[in-house]
């Protein structure tokens, strides 16, 4: 067991004390294996390990209520948590993901992969079971949505219906996109490659993506180029993209943030 020394005074870190995303134990990497990018070392909001080792990772209940929160702040049509909890597929396609993932950290690959497609069957949104997914993730609506077996997801992101984030290679290798905390992404969008969508992104609705997006950008179009938001919303002006409508006043800017289906 390899044992390092900490350089914050905590008791020392030993090789045993690894954790994947919601709790999953994982073995420490052989001595020789190359290191990993920071996005890969570790899940997007996945906290360290506390004092001796043990997860600082909050449990089912507190996750379950974080969901159900940001579920009611993202989704003005909600009425109550009883609604969210029993009629909202999003929710139940990542509830069921926590599950499958945690087996197909464990080697259980074939019973993770047959509870994905049962979920699929049900909610109409197919997440593989080795996808990483940080907190307070939400899909709205959902049907059509395929997020890949790579696929990184952080914080605080969001995305709609019939979006994809999937691959452009048929190696074993890191194929699905990475996106970062806080991205929004439009309906229809597909996200191809192991590309990067930086934090705080917008993926309009229709766009394809297949090179990196920069942080806090806008992008829009087939193939997808980027716009940048504007200065005064942080939302791309009526201008910008040629339309009008909803939410743009008489000098044609817009208000405020637009929702991110709507952009074509």
């Amino acid at each position: 067991m390899t044992i390092t020394p900490r350089t914050d005074g905590g008791p020392p870190a030993t090789g045993a004390d690894r954790s994947g995303p919601y709790g999953a134990r994982q073995p420490a990497p052989p001595a020789d294996s190359p290191a990993l990018p920071p996005t890969l070392a570790r899940a997007p909001g996945r906290p360290g390990p506390g004092p001796r080792g043990r997860s600082a990772a909050p449990g089912w209940r507190a996750l379950l209520r974080e969901d159900l929160s940001t579920a009611t702040l993202r989704d003005p049509a909600v009425r109550s948590r009883a609604e969210l909890v029993l009629g909202y597929p999003g929710l139940h396609a990542i509830w069921s993901h926590r599950l499958h993932h945690r087996l197909w950290q464990r080697g259980h690959r074939l019973i993770a992969r047959l509870i994905s497609q049962w979920t699929r069957t049900l909610t109409g949104i197919e997440i593989h079971p080795g996808a990483v997914i940080g907190r307070r993730f939400f899909i709205d609506h959902g049907m059509g949505v395929v997020i890949g077996e790579t696929a990184q997801i952080g914080n605080d992101v969001m995305i709609y219906h019939d979006v994809t984030l999937g691959g452009r290679s048929l190696a074993k290798v890191k194929r699905h996109p990475t996106v970062e905390d806080g991205v929004m992404i439009g309906a229809g969008a597909r996200v191809l490659g192991p590309v990067t969508i930086g934090k705080g992104a917008r993926i309009g609705a229709n766009a394809v993506v297949v090179k990196d997006v920069p942080a806090g950008s806008v992008v829009v179009g087939v193939p997808g180029h980027v716009r940048q938001p504007s200065s005064s919303s942080g939302a791309p002006g009526a201008s910008e993209l040629g339309t009008t409508g909803s939410g743009a006043t008489g000098s044609g800017e817009f208000e405020g943030p637009i929702d991110p289906a709507l952009w074509i």
